[in-house]
């Protein structure tokens, strides 16, 4: 018997602008992996996140194994 325990990624390693990282944090997204329960469209309607975030955002989604809602 193995436990399996699923490693969650803060989003420190994420290189988009503080504003950004508050907006997120703002709807209570601290963990990459909280982000799969967005879309694209719900976040940048977020005050701070824009385009250039969502382009870094998408791509470290996908480095990770994990992509935003449709």
């Amino acid at each position: 018997y193995m436990s399996q325990s699923i490693e969650k990624h803060r989003l420190d390693g994420l290189k988009v602008s503080q504003p950004a990282i508050r907006a997120l944090e703002s709807i209570g997204i601290t963990y990459l992996e909280d982000l799969v329960n967005y879309s694209e469209k719900d976040l940048l309607k977020l005050h701070g996140f824009r385009k250039k975030g969502m382009d870094i955002l998408k791509s470290y989604l996908s480095e990770n194994g994990l992509a935003l809602k449709p």
